[in-house]
């Protein structure tokens, strides 16, 4: 079964080169830019405005291979790729919650970027704290690295 998606727009960010990204959108090094969406999809955009949040999900478009074991940024351990944020995955999908500062017809200004310039946009979705945060989730291994997150940057490990 062939699965197909379109991409409805393009981020734009000042990352051009993946060894200067922050690994997570609450990175220091985390910047500005833009989501900006194919004109026949503007209609989505109506009562998005009231959100201060967005999920952003996109296509890892420079991962070049699939790794199932992987050691991540915050670790010196090895770990299944689906125990990680690592792109090199079956399906080079990322997603980033973001701050929505604004929106101009079909483009979204953004703040708390972490995605790699020209990155394809397949969806935007509302962030719902209510809905996204349960009360009792864990971070498994990742526990006692998340803080590690707001300095670490990207290197040429996956790229």
């Amino acid at each position: 079964m062939d699965i197909i998606y379109r991409p409805i727009g393009v981020i734009h960010s000042p990352f051009a080169d993946i060894r200067e990204m922050p690994i997570q959108p609450t990175g220091k090094s985390s910047a500005s830019g833009t989501a900006e969406l194919l004109p026949e999809f503007v209609e989505g955009l109506r009562d998005l405005d009231g959100f201060t949040h967005v999920i952003l999900i996109y296509h890892l478009h420079k991962v070049s291979s699939t790794q199932l074991t992987v050691r991540p940024f915050l670790s010196s351990e090895t770990h299944g790729v689906f125990a990680t944020r690592a792109p090199t995955r079956p399906n080079p999908i990322g997603i980033s919650i973001v701050r929505l500062l604004s929106i101009e017809k079909n483009v979204l200004h953004l703040g708390n970027l972490d995605v790699l310039d020209g990155s394809p946009l397949l969806d935007v979705k509302p962030y719902v704290p209510e809905f996204d945060t349960p009360p009792d989730a864990q971070a498994g291994w990742l526990e006692h690295a998340q803080a590690r997150a707001k300095t670490t940057k990207s290197d040429d490990r996956f790229g």
